[in-house]
């Protein structure tokens, strides 16, 4: 069971996000879209913090988080935008889903693994 889910159609990126929190300990489920994330966390109670790319084929980031506040009515599980978007309009969409933060990639594992690590404490 993982404890970190990355969603992001770009296998070069999950692969970069999945080994570097493998390396520091964590355990590590990857999706390629929000479709896919949606169903991985359905199938893994054990998730406590999803690091997802907004622009994706089949389901954007942003919606895949709405669902997983309403749908599944998760509210425990974290949530990191892990993306090149920046718009002011797409933090307040994301804030209103319950996004935990929004990092703007490149992805720099040393600068957020502490706070990672806090969320799943």
């Amino acid at each position: 069971m993982a404890q970190v889910l990355v969603v992001d159609d770009s296998s070069t990126v999950r692969n970069e996000v999945s080994e570097f929190l493998k390396s520091n300990g964590l355990t590590v489920s990857v999706a390629v879209d929000g479709r896919d994330g949606l169903a991985k966390l359905k199938s893994d109670a054990a998730i406590r913090l999803v690091v997802s790319d907004v622009n994706m084929p089949n389901m954007d980031g942003l919606t895949m988080a709405e669902k997983i506040r309403g749908e599944l009515n998760n509210a425990a599980v974290n949530i990191i935008m892990l993306t090149t978007e920046n718009s002011p309009a797409m933090k307040e969409r994301g804030k209103a889903a319950g996004i935990k933060g929004w990092i703007v990639k490149p992805f720099n594992g040393p600068a957020v693994l502490a706070t990672f690590k806090k969320l799943l404490a």
